[in-house]
């Protein structure tokens, strides 16, 4: 499966916050080739880009796959649904990690899980999902 550059920011992959699986290369035309994502780096990019949609920033979204990779030692696709060994959650501008065994962590400080007395948080899974297309208004004369 593969995505064109207008798909993906450029800058996401210049700057190595998600990288393909198969780079662009230069072509003997002085071109370049398309960049190759797996199903799986497309599901990535699908959730990355809802966080995006819904206002989280650029370092929030690194610190978020570092955290994954480093603390959880998972990738992002392995914490969307129930499958996994975490499942991110959504509550606002926080995301939090629910482990199998029911420990929840506030991304931003995942050392710890919380403790969590009276009421629960309003948590909604995060999950890949394409942007709504907008509809183009037809004017009739």
């Amino acid at each position: 499966m593969w995505v064109t550059p207008q798909h993906i920011p450029q800058w996401w992959d210049s700057r190595r916050l998600f990288v393909p699986a198969i780079a662009s290369q230069r072509t003997e035309a002085g071109g370049f080739t398309e960049r190759r994502y797996t199903p799986m780096d497309v599901l990535e990019l699908q959730v990355l880009a809802d966080l995006r949609r819904r206002k989280f920033s650029i370092p929030q979204i690194r610190r978020l796959l570092t955290t994954l990779r480093e603390v959880f030692n998972i990738r992002l696709y392995e914490a969307i649904g129930d499958g996994g060994p975490v499942t991110l959650f959504i509550s606002g501008d926080q995301l939090y990690a629910r482990t199998r065994d029911g420990q929840l962590y506030n991304m931003d400080r995942p050392t710890e899980p919380l403790l969590m007395l009276g009421e629960e948080l309003p948590l909604r899974p995060v999950a890949a999902r394409e942007a709504k297309r907008r509809r183009v208004a037809v004017r009739r004369v």
